[in-house]
């Protein structure tokens, strides 16, 4: 679909029966569904960026298609069932005393599957943790389970998809002797979160609602590990999106992230963001937020507060 047909989509175009249902909580089911969708594409491969601007989202902290801090259950980049999409992102959030800085690769493939690479850096800038250095990297998988954000606009059915985040901490750096996350309490140094979203696209109001569950045991997503001393099981997290419309190149919207608290030496706090994003084009966006991601560490114990800048480019 094309933007030109944007303006008829919510009279004209039909629900249709999902493609087919299945989970996403193994690589080797994921591949089965890419063989099938991939043996009707077009034999040329060519992308033909045939989705609405805005629809496939932005990329999300840690990679996934969605938002800034939640995944949302569209496929990135702009490719339709017929073709595939991808893009690169880099990601900037800085606070009072610290800093994340997040990239990666992204492609969606069919609109039925995601597939991500994402690594960040976490950094302090305050004693008694300026030197502090964390890294992590995180591998991704969503599935598109059922609905159509832009062809049920005459039904209450949203888009749902299953996805998965593998994450492994790479280490503490500039702590002297602490160089691990079990040192500061956590139970792992990597660990998989588990997802279910559901987005829904009003077209005629412009709205875009998005409702995620997340089960996991991550520590500041992961950054400070897995698990801890005050908990190591999977807790279901909720996580929202609101988003606005202003035209067919500038968005507004707010975020919430709920969040586990495991560790006695990080009193971690829930997520919350309020940002704009700007769509030039299909090959370029622009996200610009204000972000809060509570306390982090009792070392450095107050609210975290800052912006939030995103760069993606693709097709």
């Amino acid at each position: 679909m094309t933007d030109r047909q944007a303006n008829k989509a919510s009279n004209s175009l039909k629900p249709r029966r999902p493609l087919m249902a299945i989970s996403a909580c193994t690589l080797a089911m994921a591949s089965s569904v890419v063989a099938a969708q991939t043996s009707g594409m077009k034999s040329s491969m060519t992308p033909d960026m045939g989705k609405l601007t805005a629809t496939a989202g932005v990329i999300q902290v840690e990679g996934a298609g969605g938002g800034g801090l939640v995944p949302w259950a569209t496929i990135t980049g702009y490719g339709t069932r017929d073709s595939y999409g991808a893009n690169v992102h880099y990601t900037y959030a800085g606070t009072q005393d610290y800093t994340l800085a997040s990239y990666g690769v992204a492609v969606g493939i069919a609109d039925r599957v995601e597939l991500s690479v994402a690594k960040q850096r976490f950094t302090g800038s305050r004693a008694p943790l300026d030197n502090l250095r964390i890294d992590q990297d995180i591998y991704g998988i969503k599935v598109r389970l059922a609905g159509d954000i832009v062809y049920d606009q005459d039904t209450w059915m949203p888009q749902i998809a299953a996805g998965m985040m593998v994450k492994r901490n790479n280490g503490i750096g500039g702590l002297g002797a602490v160089n691990n996350v079990k040192m500061l309490g956590a139970k792992d140094d990597s660990g998989i979160d588990y997802y279910l979203a559901a987005t829904k696209l009003f077209l005629g109001q412009s709205l875009l609602l998005n409702a995620t569950v997340r089960a996991t045991k991550a520590n500041q997503m992961g950054i400070l590990g897995f698990g801890g001393d005050k908990g190591d099981r999977y807790q279901a997290m909720l996580e929202g999106s609101a988003v606005y419309l202003l035209n067919r190149k500038w968005v507004v919207g707010a975020e919430y992230r709920m969040k586990p608290r495991n560790l006695a030496a990080d009193n971690e706090k829930d997520y919350y963001d309020a940002f704009v994003a700007w769509f030039p084009s299909k090959n370029l966006s622009l996200t610009l937020a204000y972000v809060s991601l509570g306390d982090i560490t009792v070392y450095n114990s107050r609210r975290q507060e800052g912006v939030y800048l995103s760069v993606q480019a693709g097709f």
